[in-house]
């Protein structure tokens, strides 16, 4: 693992402060010989999820030794014939996956996508180099009871549309609110899209925002439609994440019992009264239906912020 100090130089960058550990990654804020801040992406073979080891205590400071309570770390999920298998990377698999996404996310010029500017190597390892977005979190938000705009999901909808059909990437894949930014100005811009390698049938994504584990747009529909459950009442839908068939084929009878208990969550409007029935049936379509996608998500924001 490369551990980088406030103060020290690596490529043309001086390091600033760490940022935020990501599933597999640790994001430095640092600044460019004019001065100019970005942030750094280097990879980090500690792992993600429920392999993310706790050295410390949990504290609000983000430290590369331990963990705040606003990181949920994605993990590497690994698809076969038989089903997935949750396990750790190593860090041949890491760095391949951080320079893939670098080249996904470099050619994307999207106000609400974070911009990719280059990727070195330091000392054998890829560094992606990104532009640091100033702000906070969707997360800090929700602990911080701010208030929180429909219109920023409408945004995010919008935007995965256009990039599915100007850039060729079909979906983002690990929406959570770490990944959401919402700047001073209150335009929000994501971070941190699925790291993914197709051909070896891998992916990085957060399975209590992705439970049936989806590499397409309906895992941004659900990751949406969990989000709004979580900022309505305070806790997730699911518990037991991911599903226990995912990545299989589904059609057998026990699947069909099986998904119908999984997808049994409390409506919100039983934990919180004050639930409009509008976005319960949001809620409800970007959970339970297939067929619900970007297009009839961002059709219902919209009537529903008419009407609000």
């Amino acid at each position: 693992m490369i551990k980088l100090e406030a103060g020290e130089r690596i490529g043309a960058y001086r390091v600033i402060d760490f940022i935020a550990r990501g599933g597999f990654s640790l994001v430095y804020l640092a600044e460019d010989e004019s001065g100019q801040k970005v942030a750094l992406k280097i990879g980090d073979v500690a792992g993600g999820g429920r392999y993310v080891t706790r050295f410390l205590e949990i504290t609000n400071k983000r430290q590369p030794e331990g963990i705040s309570p606003d990181e949920t770390p994605a993990e590497a999920i690994f698809f076969r014939q038989d089903g997935v298998r949750i396990d750790f990377l190593d860090v041949h698999e890491i760095d391949d996956l951080v320079r893939s996404e670098a080249e996904v996310l470099k050619p994307i010029k999207n106000p609400n996508v974070v911009r990719v500017r280059d990727c070195f190597r330091h000392e054998g390892r890829p560094v992606m180099v990104m532009d640091y977005v100033r702000g906070k979190t969707l997360r800090e938000k929700i602990r911080a009871l701010e208030g929180i705009r429909l219109n920023w999901f409408l945004t995010i909808v919008r935007s995965l549309q256009k990039l599915r059909s100007t850039t060729g990437l079909d979906y983002h894949g690990d929406l959570k609110p770490e990944n959401i930014i919402v700047k001073p100005s209150g335009s929000v811009v994501l971070v941190d899209p699925a790291m993914r390698a197709d051909e070896r049938g891998v992916i990085t994504t957060t399975p209590h925002y992705n439970p049936f584990l989806l590499r397409n747009s309906k895992a941004d529909v659900m990751g949406i439609g969990v989000m709004l459950y979580e900022i309505l009442t305070g806790v997730l839908p699911f518990d037991d994440v991911p599903w226990q068939y995912a990545g299989r084929e589904q059609g057998g009878e026990v699947e069909r019992l099986s998904l119908s208990f999984f997808l049994s969550y409390a409506p919100p409007k039983d934990l919180n009264p004050n639930t409009p029935e509008a976005l319960s049936r949001i809620v409800y379509r970007c959970l339970t239906v297939q067929e619900y996608g970007l297009e009839e998500l961002e059709s219902d924001l919209v009537d529903f912020l008419r009407k609000d």
